[in-house]
């Protein structure tokens, strides 16, 4: 199980005045090929990530940090888990800088997609490299 990408989904968000990073992650059993988007997982990982975002809109009002990247779903090699990603995730929770984050995660992450949707339309993932 260690060889097999971790799918991560991650919010960009603030919530009064204060940035925040949830995130939420699974290893794959099966990964979709190269060029395919993992669907039903990530579909998943969205929408328990949303549903624990939506839980927290209890405590303020919630707002996306950066636009159509506020809702990502990136694979990473588990061995970038304990000690990479935080250290992104901390980076932007200081700083903010939405670009920094992006090109961090795409230096440990083969693949990436944005979440969203449109009117009448299913969920789609974007591939954003």
């Amino acid at each position: 199980m260690a060889d097999q990408p971790y799918l991560v989904a991650l919010a960009l968000i603030e919530q009064q005045g204060q940035r925040a990073l949830p995130l939420a992650g699974r290893s794959q059993s099966a990964v979709a090929p190269k060029g395919g988007e993992p669907n039903e997982l990530g579909h998943t990982l969205a929408l328990e990530l949303l549903l624990r975002v939506w839980q927290r809109s209890d405590a303020g009002v919630l707002k996306r940090a950066a636009d159509s990247r506020s809702l990502l779903l990136v694979e990473l090699p588990m061995e970038c888990l304990p000690e990479q990603l935080p250290v992104l995730k901390a980076n932007w929770l200081n700083s903010g800088d939405t670009d920094a984050l992006m090109e961090g995660l795409r230096l440990i992450s083969p693949r990436a997609w944005t979440v969203g949707v449109e009117k009448f339309k299913p969920v789609t993932l974007t591939s954003i490299w």
